[in-house]
Parts: structure tokens; C-alpha cells; sequence
């Protein structure tokens, strides 16, 4: 058989490692994780049977990333098994370059902390190796329920499958929706910090494969994830198979409006401060699909009810020509950059508005990619507040020619705490993305192709633009709905399932594909019950703002 990597290729016997051909080839950068085939990720000691290429993966690539967090895990998990035996762990959410893990019904201190540090390094050291097994379906149900993990077994037993793939490492097996690496000693570089009673599992970040990423504190961040603790808490919702069970026993409905009743008491409780402090301009920023544009209309109803009228307002309008936007390292335009926007126009436009003035606001027409004035003038009635929403609302550079003492600041993002069950998360990133695609596809015309394919350049610039900024913000607002992820598969599951896996995207298109599969079918009629004003209603459609 022919391997190919790294611009060359050799012939191999069947049944040559990946890791082997790797290293043959000369195509083993240090950090080799897995390796990406086809579309598919491949294990380092997985034997090869056919002519195929091979892409190494580490760190610098997004699924060598998840390759390495999944491995690590793992030691986490086996750690705590030799510590607190059978105890319930539940891996929450991303913090950072890591995840938040907490024990329930236990809090852990510093010195339980150290311990369990100690502990993972011991197994790392012993470099302990990844044993994989095919198990029927049946078999994994068996032996979930003997481990005392029914959220496992409630999710496998609706798994239309009838085969698994399990992993163990010292007698204990696990099950992670994706490829891991070899063994414990591929993922040494981690560290743990105590926050709130668990703890947070820091990995590497970026080229540097030798260090943990320092933890940044994110208070308010912190609080809007425990805001969304108390929700599920509230609507009875951890896992996927509680939508489930919801859906089976028909009480979705329900629901869906004590979600969307959520989601109102929170708007109004950041209409009620803009009031209270008597602000006059309202930044709302977030990432991409992160419901920005409905939240800011919603925003607008609640403050009218406190007597105040608003100006909504696109930072989208205010693009520089395509033809002047800055480029990126690979040749293609930056329309994540701040210096997409035409900052100046943008706070001339606004300190006019506020004094008085009359302005002829821009307009964007994203299919030619210029700037037009076919509005005509406007000037803002007296004691109207202006509501700016775009992802770069809260970068100082837009507020530094702004009267600071009338500015609130609401920073929006989905945060979603909805797991598949205790061990695997549904990270908020994949989340955006299948709003992201529906969203293109239904109002953009785009193929989800396009939408995948830009998703990377997308993340690069939050992480630089964005989410940097985030604790400026004044309040903070959680866009995601627990019910939302199986309303999203109904517009694009089919569409993901086009994707070939000869095409670039089918990695990422086959990963939300897993992703979905664990998600229940809905009927279409429950469509009816999101209600129009819904931040969901941004991407699958039928929002109302855009009649006014």
C-alpha cells in the first residue's frame, strides 16, 4: 500500500502503525497527537489497510486539541476513580484553555486539589497505554449500569447503533465520542486551579506544547455559567437524555416557555440597570451566533417599558469597502479585524446623533461589499437611547470618543451547559457553528461548505478581537436555550450529511454529525412554540423584528 505525508510517499506493508509510517516519511513533528485521514482521525497505533494519506495533528490543530483534552480526561478520571471511588464527576464547561469539573455533593480544597495533581502525574508517568475494544451495545449498557452511570446507559440505549468503541486504561473503561492518543505519557503538560468548590483542568495553549496556559480569571464569565447552572437546575435539564425523556413524555412545550421565560426575566433585569443608571448608549457585543441582533430588539421592547425609546444600530454598517479590507496571512480578506470597521465614521456618526445632530447613517450591501447612504437623515428624539450591537462593541477603541459615563456595556454569548452525559460535554463552540449554518442557509444563501470553511478564520478572530474584551462588559447575557440543539438538527442535520468526505469540511461536518446523533428527532409542529421574538428565531427564522 501507498502512504503519502508531508510531500512524499512510500510503500508500506498492510498493516503498518500510522505512528510508524509517520515517523518513515519524515512527517512526525514534535507533539504528533493522531493523525488526520480522509477526513477521519486517525489513532497513532491504529494498523493501516489501504493507500491513503496522512495529515499529523497537534496541538496547532483544532482536533489534535480535542485528541489531547479527551486523553487527559481520561487520566483525570482514573485519578479520581483511585481517590473517590464510584463518585459522581461532572466536566462542565470550557474555562479558558480548559474545563470546569466538580464533584457533586463534594467540595474539594486546595490540598484535594494537589492530590489529585499528583495523582494524574503518577499515571502519566507510568505511560499507561490506551487499550481500545469494540464492544456490542448491549455490553457497554451492562457494564455503565454495574459503574453506577445511568446518564451513560440512558444515552447508549438510544444510540441506533450496535457496536461502540471503548476505551481503558488500569481496568477502567470509558466511552468519548472521538480518537484518543496512545497513552498517558502523550498528554503530560496540564495543571489544576481550585475555583468554586471543583477545579479547573488547564491545558496547553497554542504552539506552546510545553506548558499549560496560565488560568485568567473571568468573574463575570464565571456568573453567567452559574446562572445557567441554576436554569437547569430549574428546568430539571443536565444531560441530553433529559430533553429526551422531556420529548418522550411530551412536555417540551412547557419547556420551551419556561426557557423563553428565562430568557425575559434576564432581558428585563439589564433594561431595568440601563434605566436605573440613567445610560444613554448601550454596546452589546458577542461572538458570531451569538444572538446579538435579536437581543438587542428584545433589549429595545423591555426599555420601552421603562419609558425609553431606542435607535438600534449595526456595527455591521459601518464596514470599510471589500476592496480596502485588510488581508490575512493566507490571501483572503479579514472581516474579523476591528480594522474592518470604519472606526471613525462610526464615532463621528454616533457623538452627532447624540448632540443633536441630523446624520446620514451607512448601510453595508454585503453582496456588492460597499457602503451606502440610501437612508435618508435621522437625528434621535429626546432621551432615545442608542442600542450599537457588533461583535466589537466592547473594544475601547469604539467607545474612546464616547461620553464614558453614559455608556452600558452587555457582552452576549451561547453558553450552553447541556452535556451529552457526566463526562463529555457539548462544547458552546459547536453550538454557534450549527446556528452559524442554519442561520447562512436560510437567510445568506450560503452552502453549509462556506460556513464550515470560514469557521476557523471566525474563531481566530474572536479569540483576538472578542472575547479579550468580555469582562469590560457590564452585564452579561446567556443566549443559549437547552432546548435548542434538537430544534437546530431539524434544519441541519441533512445538510451536514451532504458534506463528502473527500471535501475539507468533513471532519467538522462529520464531528456535529456525532454530535447530533445522540440528539432525539422533533416533530416540525413544535416549530409552533418558539415564540417570534425568540433569540432562536435569529436563525431558523420567523423573527418579527425584521417587520419592523
Amino acid at each position: 500500500m501507498i502512504i503519502q505525508s508531508n510531500n512524499s510517499q512510500k510503500e508500506f506493508p498492510e498493516g503498518t502503525t500510522v505512528q510508524a509510517a509517520l515517523k518513515a516519511l519524515n512527517a512526525f513533528p514534535h507533539g504528533t497527537l493522531a493523525a488526520l485521514s480522509g477526513g477521519v482521525v486517525r489513532e497513532l497505533n491504529e494498523p493501516l489497510r489501504r493507500d491513503c494519506s496522512l495529515e499529523p495533528l497537534t496541538l496547532e490543530h483544532e482536533e489534535g486539541r480535542r485528541v489531547y483534552e479527551r486523553s487527559l480526561r481520561f487520566v483525570m478520571l482514573l485519578a479520581l476513580r483511585h481517590l473517590y471511588p464510584y463518585q459522581q464527576v461532572r466536566i462542565e464547561y470550557s474555562v479558558g484553555y480548559g474545563v470546569f469539573v466538580r464533584l457533586p455533593g463534594i467540595t474539594l480544597h486546595r490540598q484535594d486539589i494537589v492530590r489529585l495533581e499528583n495523582e494524574m502525574r503518577r499515571l502519566v508517568e507510568l505511560d499507561l497505554t490506551f487499550e481500545r475494544k469494540q464492544w456490542t451495545k448491549e455490553d457497554a449498557i451492562r457494564y455503565f449500569e454495574e459503574e453506577k452511570q445511568p446518564d451513560k446507559v440512558e444515552l447508549l440505549r438510544r444510540r441506533p447503533v450496535p457496536y461502540i468503541n471503548m476505551y481503558s486504561i488500569d481496568g477502567m473503561w470509558e466511552y468519548f465520542y472521538g480518537a484518543m492518543t496512545v497513552s498517558t505519557g502523550y498528554v503530560p503538560v496540564f495543571t489544576l486551579f481550585e475555583l468554586r468548590g471543583g477545579f479547573v483542568l488547564q491545558l496547553p495553549a497554542g504552539k506552546d506544547f510545553e506548558h499549560a496556559a496560565p488560568y485568567v480569571y473571568r468573574p463575570k464569565h464565571l456568573e453567567v455559567f452559574s446562572q445557567s447552572a441554576e436554569w437547569c437546575e430549574i428546568l430539571g435539564v443536565t444531560n441530553v437524555t433529559d430533553v429526551t425523556r422531556m420529548i418522550e413524555e411530551n412536555r417540551l412545550r412547557n419547556f420551551i416557555r419556561v426557557n423563553e421565560a428565562l430568557h425575559e426575566s434576564a432581558i428585563n433585569n439589564i433594561a431595568r440597570r440601563v434605566h436605573e443608571l440613567n445610560k444613554h448608549i448601550v454596546l452589546v457585543a458577542g461572538p458570531s451566533s451569538s444572538g446579538k441582533t435579536t437581543f438587542a430588539g428584545r433589549l429595545a421592547v423591555h426599555l420601552q417599558m421603562y419609558g425609553h425609546q431606542s435607535r438600534r444600530i449595526s456595527m455591521d454598517d459601518f464596514f470599510i469597502n471589500r476592496a480596502d479590507l485588510p488581508m490575512q496571512l493566507d490571501g483572503t480578506k479579514d472581516y474579523e479585524t476591528i480594522e474592518a470597521l470604519d472606526i471613525k465614521l462610526l464615532s463621528e456618526s454616533l457623538t452627532a446623533l447624540l448632540n443633536g445632530e441630523e446624520v446620514f447613517m451607512p448601510g453595508y450591501d454585503f453582496e456588492s461589499g460597499e457602503k451606502d447612504y440610501l437612508t435618508p437623515p435621522t437625528t434621535l428624539a429626546p432621551g432615545e437611547i442608542i442600542i450599537l450591537e457588533g461583535i466589537h462593541g466592547l473594544n475601547p477603541l469604539v467607545s474612546e470618543s464616547l461620553p464614558s459615563d453614559e455608556i452600558y456595556r452587555v457582552f452576549v454569548s451561547a453558553l450552553t451547559c447541556l452535556n451529552l452525559d457526566d463526562h463529555n460535554r457539548i462544547r458552546t463552540t459547536d453550538v454557534r457553528l450549527l446556528r452559524r449554518i442554519v442561520r447562512d442557509y436560510q437567510f445568506r444563501a450560503y452552502a453549509p461548505e462556506k460556513t464550515l470553511a470560514i469557521w476557523p478564520s471566525v474563531r481566530r478572530g474572536e479569540e483576538k478581537y472578542i472575547f479579550a474584551y468580555q469582562e469590560n462588559a457590564d452585564s452579561m447575557f446567556n443566549t443559549a436555550l437547552h432546548y435548542e440543539l434538537p430544534i437546530l438538527k431539524l434544519f441541519a442535520y441533512e445538510l451536514l450529511k451532504e458534506i463528502a468526505p473527500e471535501s475539507p469540511n468533513y471532519l467538522l461536518a462529520r464531528r456535529l454529525i456525532k454530535t447530533l446523533n445522540y440528539l432525539p428527532d422533533v416533530d416540525p409542529a413544535l416549530l409552533n412554540e418558539i415564540p417570534p421574538l425568540s433569540l432562536l428565531r435569529e436563525f431558523i427564522g420567523g423573527c418579527t423584528f425584521e417587520e419592523d
